[in-house]
């Protein structure tokens, strides 16, 4: 079992055993969580969709609705050429 110490400042670190299994890297954060019993879980705190909004810029042409229904019916009936 993995243990920490607490500074005076509230501080711990967290047993590397830990962190890889978590694959924490430094920046990451955490979330604890206080189950039914009143103990706390460690959860490494994944990120949203929304965090990489903006990540990629498309500059390809628009597309309608329907060009979009059409690509999606012809791949799930495996008629698409996709380049290698």
């Amino acid at each position: 079992m993995a243990t920490a110490a607490v500074t005076s400042k509230g501080q711990i670190t967290i047993p590397v055993e830990v962190r890889q299994k978590l694959r924490l890297q430094a920046g990451d954060r955490v979330t604890f969580i206080e189950n039914e019993d009143g103990d706390f879980v460690l959860k490494a705190k994944t990120g949203s969709l929304a965090d990489v909004k903006g990540m990629w810029k498309w500059t390809g042409k628009p597309v309608t609705i329907e060009e979009m229904n059409e690509t999606i019916r012809k791949g799930w009936a495996g008629q698409l050429k996709t380049e290698d």
